[in-house]
């Protein structure tokens, strides 16, 4: 019978940014590693460190908190790690935040005057995400020639991942390839916000998470370009700011 060590094996620094690239700045739906906000990682047995800095100061104290706990539960899910200390620098509530996380503390804990609980501040952005997302969907489905008609009636169990991914219509007797990273980015998300869980649910959605209707296509697209051309933009002064910060240290 073989021995499984791994969970007595440190992970690599490696290991760590790869799980660290599940977690999302919140607000933009990007990674925080692919943002550059990780500053120093370090692996000590079986303890690891890990240490953040956000583009300003004075970034939202919930979504420095949502990004804090995210990291700590995904590098802690890491076999050969019990423990993931982590430290957020340089931020007007960085002393509130690092001690809060890692004492396992709640967020209305440590801001009990706070507008808002942590769970319906990243619920509201994950809808937004999820709409950002659902946007650059239609548009591979509208570029392979998918009509709206098509995309309005279509279930999750119409698409196939098997090699890449296909999308059925015309009662699924006909298949169309189509790009595999919108889709699945969108199902993710629509996953992850409760609209997806059966063959059978309804695959796009209305900001408000109902059907879309026909009729209706035209302004959910517009709504869904909206949200995502405002994440697009908040995403391009983030970096800039970044950018600027780390320039500077």
């Amino acid at each position: 019978m073989s021995i499984d060590n791994s969970r007595n094996t440190p992970p690599s620094i490696s290991d760590v940014r790869k799980r660290l690239d599940n977690v999302t700045d919140p607000e933009l739906d990007e990674s925080i590693v692919a943002l550059d906000y990780i500053s120093e990682i370090v692996v000590q047995g079986t303890t690891v460190d890990v240490s953040f800095m956000l583009p300003t100061a004075w970034c939202s104290p919930a979504f420095a908190w949502m990004m804090a706990t995210d990291a700590r539960d995904e590098v802690e899910s890491l076999p050969g790690v019990d423990q993931a200390s982590i430290v957020l620098r340089e931020h007007m509530h960085e002393t509130e935040i690092t001690e809060g996380v890692n004492a396992r503390r709640s967020f209305g804990e440590v801001f009990p005057d706070a507008d808002g609980s942590v769970a319906d501040i990243r619920a509201t952005l994950d809808s937004k995400a999820r709409l950002a997302r659902q946007y650059e969907a239609l548009n591979e489905l509208l570029d392979a020639g998918v009509t709206a008609e098509q995309i309005v009636a279509l279930e999750y169990g119409d698409l196939s991942f098997d090699d890449g991914v296909a999308v059925t219509v015309q009662d699924r007797s006909v298949e169309i390839p189509v790009s595999a990273d919108p889709l699945e980015s969108y199902v993710e998300k629509a996953r992850a916000t409760g609209l997806i869980d059966d063959d059978c649910d309804v695959l796009f959605r209305t900001p408000e998470g109902e059907p879309i209707e026909p009729e209706q296509f035209d302004l959910i697209h517009k709504r869904a370009r909206l949200a995502r051309v405002n994440m697009t933009g908040q995403g391009g002064v983030c970096d800039a700011l970044n950018e600027a910060r780390w320039s500077s240290n």
